[in-house]
């Protein structure tokens, strides 16, 4: 398991790097890759700050859950007010996800940089 993945990995690794040279042209050195990399970049912010905000947030709504079903566990009758702390509490976790996702989305459809490179 461990040797295929590492395998795999090392594949990966060597097809990006060495790519731009088996698709590199010789009269293709005066063109200006800003806005590739710019959009490139993009993408790759907009995929890490996904991962995160969700990691993050999934993390918080874990704990939230683990104790509000400790303390209903241990204090039956008081079911109401952990449930609706718990659903208070769980809905602004879950707004961080949504924020993500915003930046996510303004990072790939309206991309602020692009206007300042002049793309």
């Amino acid at each position: 398991m461990k040797k295929s993945l590492f395998y795999t990995m090392l594949v990966m690794l060597l097809t990006v790097v060495f790519a731009p040279f088996a698709y590199a042209a010789p009269e293709a050195a005066a063109v200006d890759y800003t806005k590739a990399i710019v959009v490139g970049l993009s993408v790759f912010g907009a995929g890490f700050a996904i991962a995160l905000g969700t990691i993050g947030t999934g993390l918080g709504m874990g704990n939230g859950l683990n104790g509000a079903t400790n303390a209903v566990g241990r204090n039956p009758e008081a079911q109401g007010k952990v449930l609706l702390t718990m659903m208070v509490g769980l809905a602004m976790i879950e707004s961080l996800a949504i924020y993500a996702l915003v930046v996510a989305l303004i990072l790939l459809y309206a991309n602020p940089l692009l206007k300042v490179i002049g793309a």
